[in-house]
């Protein structure tokens, strides 16, 4: 499934959260995040927050967006576990925020750990010096 949101002056945060009772696992990876039609040139601060290891809320900047600079900043799918709330920290956006959503239903997850063979594990070359 495809996520977007767009955050702004008028709208700061978006929150993405599943249903409690919902026994799947879910992942939300977000791919980028770019300054949308209409954008001022100032710092655009887009954070992460969600909860740690302790249950804490914790927040994170991922984006520092300015129109001059940097418009866009591609994430290469930095995953998330739900729920998570993205927060548009300074500046007025718009920003636009794209990603996925992959729900896995456990009673389909087979896979396990021990079904893997040393022979199936791929073998890594060794790392060389660089030459100079």
């Amino acid at each position: 499934l495809l996520l977007g949101c767009e955050l702004s002056a008028s709208t700061k945060s978006y929150t993405f959260q599943v249903d409690e009772e919902d026994d799947s696992d879910h992942i939300l990876a977000l791919s980028v995040v770019c300054l949308a039609d209409g954008a001022k040139d100032e710092c655009n601060v887009v954070e992460v927050v969600g909860r740690n290891h302790e249950n804490q809320e914790i927040a994170v900047p991922v984006a520092n967006l300015k129109l001059s600079c940097q418009p866009l900043l591609s994430l290469d799918n930095f995953k998330l576990q739900p729920p998570v709330t993205f927060r548009l920290a300074a500046g007025s956006g718009p920003v636009h925020l794209a990603g996925w959503h992959r729900i896995m239903h456990r009673e389909d997850a087979s896979f396990e750990d021990d079904d893997l063979s040393e022979e199936d594990e791929e073998e890594l070359p060794p790392i060389m010096p660089a030459k100079k």
